[in-house]
């Protein structure tokens, strides 16, 4: 079985996320170890958007090859406790993940329907679509009741590839301001770091 991402891919980390959605462009908001943090706000949630890009020497393949790897790819996603292939059928992936959170914040937990377009260039796109009824949450965990993102990945002249990852969010529940906050921040720099230190080690 492939697992975490597979083919057809992240099609629209809510079918591309609507640009329609939101209030306000892009807005730098950390600048560090080569990776670049954007946020913006999205009409009709208290919750940012957020994009992370970096690049990274390795190939797309590389890149692919750790993503469809659950056991590696908990490690450098950020908070990620556990993560499984609930079903795969044809070039879709159902995942199953949950989320540590700081206390006393409760834990998270997501279903994700994910799909892979490959780019002519060489490159990819996987669209992560939340489906939060698709299992019951788990005890002791609460539902993420919606998620829209994507893993962009083209490859460079120089043989590096840019990775930009996006996504926005409901995480259900009641979340502090100062979490929510640090969250759309921390979550695409952190896995972004891991990515490219997984995919640069060998």
């Amino acid at each position: 079985m492939r697992t975490f991402f597979k083919t057809t891919v992240l099609t629209a980390l809510f079918a591309t996320l609507c640009s329609g959605a939101y209030a306000e462009e892009w807005k730098l908001a950390k600048d560090e170890d080569g990776v670049k943090v954007y946020t913006r706000s999205v009409e009709g949630s208290k919750y940012k958007a957020y994009r992370g890009v970096v690049t990274i020497k390795a190939t797309p393949e590389r890149i692919e090859q750790l993503q469809e790897d659950t056991a590696s790819s908990c490690k450098w996603l950020y908070r990620c406790q556990q993560l499984k292939v609930l079903k795969q059928q044809g070039q879709d992936t159902w995942t199953y993940m949950r989320i540590e959170m700081p206390w006393p914040v409760t834990a998270r937990d997501v279903v994700l329907h994910i799909t892979t377009e490959q780019a002519g260039n060489g490159g990819f796109v996987r669209h992560l679509k939340g489906e939060p009824t698709y299992t019951p949450p788990a005890d002791g965990y609460v539902r993420v009741s919606s998620f829209d993102g994507k893993w962009q990945v083209l490859p460079k002249a120089t043989g590096s590839v840019e990775v930009t990852y996006e996504a926005q969010s409901e995480p259900g529940g009641s979340i502090p301001s100062w979490l929510a906050n640090s969250f759309v921040v921390d979550a695409p720099f952190n896995t972004l770091q891991g990515l490219r230190k997984a995919a640069e080690s060998r």
